[in-house]
């Protein structure tokens, strides 16, 4: 009986905290990805130390929650019962301070308007195609007049304090044949989760 009320509970409470999304929202996930996922965590520290590798949108449609993100091999519209199928760990929702609020429409409209864009597998900002916190970046700027809203800050491939790239990510690199962008400016989830402009308002 226990164990039948502490489930309803905690479906009660997540049902609840899902009610509250609203459009614009931002969702952080520490991926279940493996050590791509772990390199990037290395290097980045999310809100309240938390390490985070993807990110995406909220949006309401028809009465269900999507979550607009840029993933497998494009942008794409994802529903959120499946987008929390990445990661076992609780996942962190940050909410635009009210004075930004006004921007999230266009955000989102431009983020629709990529749907299709291809996956940035470079990783590289600014080449045609999107990773995660890259088309947040863009979505952001765009609405805000074309200026810059969130900060791009430049990438590290290496592990913390070495000179040596992470092993995962020389792998990876010479799988798609391509240099590793070390130093170019990007942006990452973690560092958009401390971004001024937002409030983390709950996990779930």
């Amino acid at each position: 009986m226990k164990k039948i009320i502490f489930f309803f509970l905690l479906s009660a409470n997540l049902f609840a905290q899902k009610t509250e999304l609203k459009d614009g929202d931002l969702i952080f996930q520490d991926m279940d990805c493996g050590p791509l996922c772990d390199a990037i965590e290395a290097v980045t520290e999310g809100y309240n130390g938390n390490d985070f590798s993807h990110m995406g949108m909220v949006y309401h449609r028809n009465d269900s929650i999507y979550i607009i993100e840029a993933a497998g091999s494009a942008v794409r519209l994802t529903p959120l019962e499946k987008f929390s199928k990445n990661t076992s760990k609780p996942m962190y929702v940050g909410r635009l301070k009210r004075k930004y609020r006004k921007l999230i429409t266009k955000a989102i409209n431009f983020s629709l308007d990529q749907i299709g864009v291809p996956y940035d597998d470079e990783y590289v900002y600014d080449n045609g195609a999107y990773y995660c916190s890259e088309l947040i970046y863009d979505a952001f700027k765009h609405a805000n007049n074309d200026k810059p809203f969130f900060e791009l800050q430049p990438m590290t491939y290496k592990e913390p304090g070495t000179d040596n790239f992470f092993p995962a990510w020389v792998d990876y690199y010479k799988s798609i044949d391509a240099e590793i962008p070390e130093g170019l400016p990007g942006c990452n989830p973690g560092g958009i989760s401390v971004s001024h402009k937002i409030e983390v308002i709950f996990a779930f």
